[in-house]
């Protein structure tokens, strides 16, 4: 069995996603046992920002199946990636792929466990709530090493709110409660104070948490079990009320509790299997590969298991099946469901039939032999009037061959019995396979410019005559082609030089969008000894180098002596950063002021560049960080171009956030204004009265920065940044939020 095909239908080149879910369903139930077959195609399961979630997580299956202690940390360096989506359906299956993954292998246990316990600082609930639930299952299997992560999560009580996270935070400290024997009764204490507003499964963990903190540090909870259990009682829910009257009669001794009263520590307390976290398509593969039952994982209607390979093979014949006449269709309702609309949902495949069922050539042999491709002699006989009317009064050798050709026809029947015959594209029996004729054809030559008549005479004495060819006693005769109309020489010359193409325009740099300057201190003239430095970006390019942001430097010198040799000395940018020193100031004078300019390399990144200004007498450690809008460029882009290009940018490359503008920031100008200022971003042209776009390209990397803000009723409005670089995409929204803020 070869792969290949499979992993050509995951390409990028394959339009419809029905097809790539189909395959990924067999695939990754293939992958489970049969994991070699796929493990040199893994980088064909990455995923794309362009993949619908449910694509997404059919590959992230695939990909934790295929983990192993060879590639875990190329896997595990994907994920992270996958974290940082906005899909939060991806996310949440992404972390429960991380902990699969810790579960199987145990090298990089404690890595993904650190890896999720740093998420638990996520601003996103949903994250952080799936986060709770797998370290959850992790710590089941070494609970005594991670006492520090119980203790940890049992601070994110107060901050969580999503039920089942707090449910599996109760149930952790519960079950471990003796490794955290300080922290779980001060957790059960708050835990009861908003007991009568928790959600059922938050209640039913509270009680489980009073039950073994009462049988493990009775001192220090008994009076808050009872307060607990009296708050059950009354509940709404009767299965709490039902679980507090059982609990109270177990864990509680009085007179009429029973032999179990005596075995309730070892009920509670008793040592549970860490859970087996696996594959949900570990066993569908009791149905067979590729039908519906697989698919929808239930056993569909209709449908038969493989037998059972036979101990002697059955005869060959079995295999012959008759095709039903109602699957014959004709020519004409073929064409007619290549015009309807195709079953896939995606955009490139409506594009239309594909060129093979879509061509003259193929079309023609399969309705008949015959040179006839509509059936109905009015219109072949039409064509070649038209076709002889073009060649001239000189060829009088073809109108004789059509006078013959048409007198044959007449005597088998006419070109409809002929077309019938042939219109479910079945060949006579003597022929094997179709005539070669009707199989190969030459290319169709572009239009000629127009040429003497003499000339055209010429050329067409040249042109090969019709052949014909008797297979299976009747004559098969290639069809002719129609000429394309001949282009004036005026017309020619008029349009010499001219292309009309799809490809839209690259987009091009842009001078920058002036505004308020702002100043950054690089060196007070404190702790400068009366010599100050101040720093703005100035938004020009380099004129060393263009991938570097350009800096204008003021120094001032505020002393009364002379300040000499003033320079850049020892930078020590960050990995990958580079510093182009400005020339070498040899003397300020005193109350002197002085502008120079450097191009500092950031990488596309808001890490400071460090290095040493230095004069004849000191040294003074500086760094200048930029502002993420200043590592840009403006662009200029045409509005179909922006559309385009933002439909390529979806996914996690687009952040979205929704803000309220306010009163003195609404008008036109001042939204254009507050935008630049925020960022070095050029304005698009826009149809829309309410939307505003911009588009900017970062300085190193030439990636693509993509700024839309929507106005909608009322002072609402919505702001997009579309971009291949996230961190720089999530940080400009932070930027141009607060600075349409002020």
């Amino acid at each position: 069995v070869t792969v290949a095909p499979t992993m050509s239908v995951l390409s990028p080149l394959c339009p419809h996603s029905e097809v790539q879910y189909v395959v990924l369903q067999n695939v990754a139930t293939m992958s489970i046992k049969r994991r070699g077959m796929f493990e040199p195609y893994l980088k064909s399961f990455y995923i794309r920002s362009t993949d619908p979630t449910q694509i997404k997580i059919l590959k992230l299956e695939v990909l934790t199946n295929l983990a192993n202690e060879t590639n875990i940390s190329t896997i595990l360096r994907e994920f992270q990636t996958y974290i940082r989506s906005m899909d939060k359906d991806f996310v949440a299956a992404t972390i429960q792929a991380i902990g699969r993954c810790a579960t199987n292998i145990g090298k990089v246990r404690d890595t993904c466990l650190n890896g999720l316990v740093q998420l638990l600082s996520n601003r996103d609930e949903l994250v952080v709530a799936e986060s709770v639930v797998v370290i959850k299952k992790l710590l089941q299997m070494q609970p005594a090493q991670h006492s520090e992560i119980i203790k940890h999560m049992a601070k994110l009580t107060d901050n969580i709110q999503v039920p089942m996270a707090r449910a599996s935070i109760l149930w952790l400290i519960g079950e471990y409660c003796e490794h955290v024997p300080k922290i779980a009764p001060d957790v059960l204490r708050k835990m009861a104070k908003s007991f009568t507003n928790e959600e059922d499964i938050v209640k039913l963990q509270v009680i489980n948490l009073a039950a073994k903190l009462y049988l493990t540090n009775s001192k220090q909870s008994k009076l808050l079990t009872q307060y607990v259990l009296n708050l059950a009682k009354y509940d709404q829910n009767y299965d709490i009320r039902d679980r507090a009257r059982f609990i109270r009669q177990l864990i509680v001794p009085t007179e009429k509790s029973g032999a179990l009263n005596k075995y309730a520590k070892k009920l509670f307390l008793a040592q549970k299997p860490a859970p087996i976290l696996e594959s949900s398509f570990k066993d569908r593969d009791h149905f067979q590969l590729g039908s519906l039952s697989h698919l929808l994982n239930a056993k569909a209607v209709g449908y038969q298991e493989l037998p059972d390979w036979p101990d002697e093979a059955p005869d060959p014949s079995v295999r012959n099946v008759e095709v039903p006449e109602w699957t014959k269709c004709t020519s004409r309702e073929k064409r007619k469901e290549k015009v309807e609309k195709p079953f896939y949902s995606d955009s490139e495949g409506e594009s239309g039939p594909t060129e093979s069922a879509d061509s003259e050539p193929e079309s023609v042999s399969e309705e008949s032999g015959s040179s006839s491709s509509s059936g109905s002699s009015s219109s072949s006989s039409e064509e070649e009037d038209e076709e002889d009317e073009e060649e001239g009064s000189g060829e009088s050798e073809d109108k004789e061959e059509e006078e013959e050709k048409r007198k044959k026809r007449k005597e088998k029947g006419g070109p409809q019995k002929a077309s019938s015959a042939g219109s479910a594209g079945r060949y006579p029996k003597e022929a094997a396979s179709p005539p070669a004729e009707l199989v190969s054809w030459p290319p169709i030559k572009p239009p000629l410019p127009a040429a003497p008549a003499r000339r055209r005479r010429r050329l067409r004495g040249r042109r090969p005559r019709r052949q014909q060819d008797l297979r299976g006693g009747r004559a098969v005769q290639r069809p002719r082609q129609r000429r394309p109309a001949i282009v004036s020489t005026s017309l020619v010359t008029d349009l010499e030089g001219l292309t009309l193409t799809d490809t839209s325009l690259a987009p091009a740099l842009m001078s920058p969008a002036f505004g308020a300057v702002r100043t950054y201190e690089l060196l007070h003239r404190m702790a400068g000894e009366g010599l100050s430095v101040e720093y703005c970006f100035s938004r020009r390019p380099f004129p060393g180098d263009p991938h570097m942001v350009a800096v204008q430097i003021h120094i001032s010198n505020n002393t009364d002596a002379e300040v000499k040799s003033l320079r850049v000395s020892e930078p020590k940018p960050l990995s990958g950063m580079r510093i182009q020193e400005f020339p070498e100031i040899e003397s300020l004078a005193p109350g002197d002021t002085t502008s120079v300019v450097m191009g500092i390399d950031f990488c596309d990144s808001t890490q400071a560049a460090n290095f040493q200004l230095c004069t004849h007498t000191r040294h003074f450690y500086v760094s200048i960080q930029p502002p993420v809008g200043e590592l840009m460029a403006p662009v200029f882009m045409s509005e179909n171009e922006f559309r385009k290009e933002q439909g390529k940018l979806t996914g996690m490359s687009e952040i979205t956030e929704k803000l309220t503008l306010p009163e003195k920031c609404r008008s036109d100008h001042a939204i254009v204004q507050q935008v630049t200022s925020a960022a070095n971003v050029g304005r698009v042209p826009c149809g829309a009265d309410n939307e505003y776009r911009f588009a900017a390209k970062t300085v190193t990397s030439g990636s693509l920065v993509l700024v839309t803000l929507e106005r909608r009723e009322g002072a609402a409005a919505q702001l997009t940044v579309n971009s291949e670089k996230m961190v720089i995409g999530t940080m400009l929204v932070k930027d141009i939020v607060q600075a349409l803020a002020q």
